[in-house]
């Protein structure tokens, strides 16, 4: 079997401190909301970009980046098209996984949930804050299907473009968010001769639970 040169070589040594389960809040949405703001101080790029895993109804996996377009008590938002292959996979199995691999600080945070399609009037009030070449993109591309080149998207773009040339780009019907309702959210930071720590917070009737994880 063929492989990359030296692969198994690759090694980087953690060196950040361990978690304190004791400094960690009741609610694990004001830690990850900590945790953003210190992506975000720390320059990562796009540190709202998350992987998206979703399955069909046979179980069978696909993962794809999305970006988190919002975050409240409810959970997690981003958009898609309804037609995409995330949302046909979400119709057929309501459950999804996140990941944000925040790994220049030697950190991740792993979510997993029901997902629910977010109301009318939200997805609207984001599709109008969009750039106005974005809110055409959504017009032109019916996500996940089969094109015969790049130039039918160009085409079609210049297209619409033209025909909202005043800017007064409408929300596609099949165009809107999902939430990720969180059950599970897991903070996991990288440590020293890899013993990693990781720390589970797991939805119960009162509240949250959590935990610490063997790496």
């Amino acid at each position: 079997m063929e492989s990359l040169p030296e692969i198994h070589q690759l090694r980087r040594d953690y060196r950040r401190g361990p978690l304190d389960v004791a400094s960690f809040p009741d609610d694990p949405l004001v830690q990850f909301r900590g945790w953003f703001q210190e992506a975000q101080l720390a320059g990562i790029v796009e540190p709202n970009a998350m992987t998206l895993g979703t399955a069909d109804f046979s179980g069978r996996v696909s993962c794809r980046t999305v970006l988190l377009k919002g975050i409240d008590s409810r959970g997690f938002v981003f958009f898609t098209n309804y037609g995409s292959r995330k949302a046909q996979q979400i119709a057929a199995n309501p459950q999804a996984a996140l990941l944000f691999p925040w790994i220049t600080l030697e950190r991740q945070v792993e979510i997993s949930g029901k997902v629910e399609k977010i109301s009318q009037a939200e997805s609207l009030e984001y599709f109008l804050s969009r750039p106005v070449g974005s809110r055409i993109g959504a017009w032109v591309s019916a996500q996940s299907s089969e094109i015969p080149s790049r130039e039918v998207l160009v085409s079609r773009f210049e297209e619409l473009k033209n025909k909202f040339a005043d800017g007064n780009v409408p929300k596609p019907e099949g165009w809107g968010g999902y939430r990720v309702v969180p059950e599970t959210i897991e903070f996991w930071q990288g440590g020293a001769d890899r013993l990693h720590d990781r720390l589970l917070y797991t939805r119960t009737d009162t509240g949250w639970k959590i935990t610490r994880l063997s790496p």
